[in-house]
């Protein structure tokens, strides 16, 4: 026992002198352009800490302290690497922008183990640029943007057709399930029924392990949604399999029709039905949770929601007075509700920053980044400066109707080669619901809170209650 303990204090002190060690050998290196910070404990770094902020209301007040005491660029070590944290927008900008000669994606362990090397993602080069430039032309086709408007449309009045007034409505599960059914349609032409179901309950499975520790063994976390994946990229499989028996369609009607008329030899189907999986995750997390808060913040500011209302009332009689229904087109024409959409995205960070690895030394406003050494570039802190926004925790869509949304300022999709190819489907399916959903109801919402970590959440998945207009 007393030779463990010595070995224990031993292990301490040895990673204490190596810690030392290598903030003497940065600093050498060049003490005028390396930013200022700390690493932490030895090991743990300042995860704990980086952690328990972002289980917080304010998740941005690990980034806030260092600010104050190192700047808007300052170094830390978290998740288990020397970071270099960016809450400087073109800092955050010039790393989004470069390519894999400069920069290449860097996440914690559990997350590229779930993902996998194919994933588009993790991949680098010609191979990324290929499958982000195939799917980003599909997305912004106008044959998917009207089959994702005729989608949307028919699962949500499906769904708000069961919305019962004397029941709560937990508006965070109903945009799941809408979402989920919208995008995997979109992705591999799967419609509601029994091998949605499942695909939905594994996908679950799957997206709880992205954050948990990297131990892959029967029984961990990690080991649980490996297995559901495996079950997930079994189905997508089946469905590549049956579209190349009967013949692939020159006319794309999915995502996996895209990528398999595509030439390419790397794009096999292990590739193909990977990525579709990864390709999910929007439709289980950021799109619903854009819906939910978009909601949120609407209660909580009535003369925005009554804005909102008013446009969206006028635009249901006009197309009624014509007899013609609703096209993609008249949902992205109203511009309120695209200022409120956009001002829920800068709100609520649904997608909080990037982690990308150095591949080289980079110099950047007199900054430098070692080779090897992760950036985090934190969109949170940018999205609420108050130097780039006037009162930016307070929601004023407002605010959009004279600003310039291509700013280094707002990065809610990210940006340059790795730009989400969703963005516009996105503001679309929240568009449609929006529009849906103020048309057809009032609403009372119940006392509920943000959840940021480790994605953006709400803690009581946003129950509300309604009452339908035009009754008594």
């Amino acid at each position: 026992m007393e030779n463990i303990w010595i070995l224990f204090v031993t292990a301490i002190f040895l990673s204490i002198i190596i810690l030392f060690r290598n903030r003497f050998r940065l600093k050498s290196k060049d003490r005028h352009q390396l930013p200022s910070g700390t690493f932490g404990w030895p090991f743990i770094g300042e995860t704990i800490e980086f952690v328990s902020c972002a289980y917080s209301d304010r998740p941005e007040s690990f980034m806030d302290k260092r600010r104050h005491m190192y700047g808007k660029v300052f170094t830390s070590h978290i998740f288990g690497k020397p970071t270099i944290v960016s809450i400087d927008a073109e800092v955050s900008k010039f790393v989004l922008q470069s390519d894999a000669r400069v920069f290449v994606p860097s996440y914690p362990k559990s997350l590229t183990e779930l993902m996998g090397k194919s994933s588009i993602l993790l991949i680098n080069g010609s191979l990324q640029r290929r499958i982000h430039g195939l799917i980003g032309a599909f997305f912004k086709s106008q044959q998917l943007k009207d089959q994702i408007t005729r989608d949307m449309q028919t699962y949500v009045q499906e769904s708000m057709s069961n919305w019962k007034e004397d029941h709560p409505i937990y508006i965070q599960d109903e945009t799941k399930n809408i979402a989920f059914q919208v995008l995997v349609k979109a992705l591999i032409s799967l419609d509601p029924g029994e091998e949605m179901e499942f695909l939905r309950k594994q996908f679950q499975e799957f997206i709880s392990g992205l954050m948990s520790l990297p131990i892959n063994i029967p029984g961990s976390r990690l080991y649980q949604s490996l297995q559901a994946k495996k079950k997930m990229v079994k189905l997508v499989q089946k469905t590549i399999q049956a579209k190349r028996a009967s013949g692939i369609s020159m006319v794309p009607n999915d995502v996996v029709d895209v990528l398999l008329n595509d030439a390419n030899e790397k794009l096999t189907d292990d590739l193909i039905a990977d990525n579709m999986i990864d390709m999910m995750i929007p439709g289980e997390d950021s799109v619903p949770v854009l819906m939910t808060l978009a909601i949120k913040y609407l209660s909580e500011c009535p003369a925005a929601l009554q804005q909102l209302t008013e446009e969206n009332m006028k635009l249901k009689k006009l197309k009624e007075q014509l007899g013609e229904p609703l096209c993609w087109s008249d949902y992205l024409s109203l511009p309120f509700t695209q200022t409120v959409i956009t001002e829920t995205l800068r709100m609520g960070n649904i997608i909080t920053g990037v982690m990308r690895k150095a591949v080289k030394d980079v110099a950047i406003k007199g900054n430098l980044i070692p080779k090897g050494w992760c950036v985090f570039a934190y969109f949170r802190s940018v999205h609420l400066d108050e130097s780039n926004y006037d009162w930016p925790h307070q929601f004023n869509p407002w605010r959009w109707q004279d600003k310039d949304m291509s700013s280094c300022n707002f990065t809610p999709f990210g940006g340059g080669q790795r730009l989400c190819p969703g963005l516009d489907l996105a503001r679309l399916e929240t568009s449609i619901f929006l529009h849906h959903f103020v048309t057809q109801f009032r609403w009372v919402t119940e006392e509920d809170t943000i959840v940021h970590f480790p994605t953006v959440k709400m803690k009581r998945r946003m129950p509300i209650w309604i009452k339908r207009r035009g009754e008594p």
